[in-house]
């Protein structure tokens, strides 16, 4: 029951206890590679391979991990089925981040699962990593926000930095508390491309000296907005400081 196993849907809800009304508090997706630590009737207690985060997700059945070859480069991708030698699409998505491994090729598709496929210009090697980070934030641009959301569906200001690091295979924690706490404090007046403004409970990342990207659940989606604006209204709506500021690239 400890071997790591991956999951093969494209997305479900982590939930703090073992029932759909519980609190979502993350989500997994497609190739994520977790250990079950506990049974609970219908209910599986993981831990994720990727940040330890533990949660409860429905009981299904799940293969051992394997090891990825490829990952998911656009926000969301569309699964193809192939029927008397066409690919006819499908309603269902890989996203942003997904790990997947080969098992075959046909004409610009690569097929994932067993008649699965995904056409070969949304994906990339898994080991390449991508330093631009501002262009996978602005991927998520007008994204919807939710809570413990982290794909095309919908995000929240934790998952939008956290996913960057998930992307090019890097550790980097789930919650803003535990970011916080995993961040060195950077001591400057002026903000920079790259500084990650933290306050309890919300973090944001400046795309320049001027503005910055947080998925802000007041606005409900993903958007830009000026720094030292967003710092006077959180200030000025939550009553919340400025707790710690650090930049993308200490890590």
């Amino acid at each position: 029951m400890k071997n790591k196993l991956y999951f093969n849907r494209s997305l479900s809800n982590l939930h703090l206890k073992p029932s759909s009304k519980s609190e979502v508090t993350s989500q997994i997706i497609y190739g994520e590679k977790f250990t079950i630590l506990k049974k609970n009737r219908e209910w599986i207690k993981i831990k994720l391979n990727f940040d330890n985060y533990i949660g409860y997700i429905k009981s299904r059945k799940f293969e051992n991990a394997f090891e990825a070859e490829y990952k998911i480069k656009n926000l969301k991708t569309r699964i193809f089925f192939l029927k008397k030698n066409k690919f006819e699409r499908s309603n269902q998505y890989l996203y942003f981040g997904s790990k997947i491994r080969i098992l075959n090729k046909k004409n610009n598709f690569y097929e994932f699962e067993k008649n699965k496929w995904i056409n070969k210009i949304s994906i990339i090697k898994d080991q390449k990593i991508d330093k631009n980070y501002i262009k996978i934030f602005k991927l998520f641009f007008n994204t919807k926000y939710l809570w413990g959301g982290k794909t095309a569906i919908g995000i929240d200001c934790s998952a939008l930095i956290q996913m960057f690091f998930f992307h090019n295979n890097k550790f980097f924690p789930r919650d803003t508390k535990d970011q916080i706490k995993y961040s060195k404090a950077k001591i400057r007046k002026k903000f920079e491309k790259g500084d990650i403004i933290f306050w309890k409970g919300h973090v944001a990342i400046c795309i320049n000296s001027k503005e910055l990207i947080h998925a802000y659940g007041p606005r409900k989606k993903v958007l830009t907005m000026p720094i030292k604006e967003t710092i006077d209204l959180i200030e000025k709506t939550a009553k919340l400081k400025v707790k710690k500021i650090c930049n993308i690239k200490q890590f």
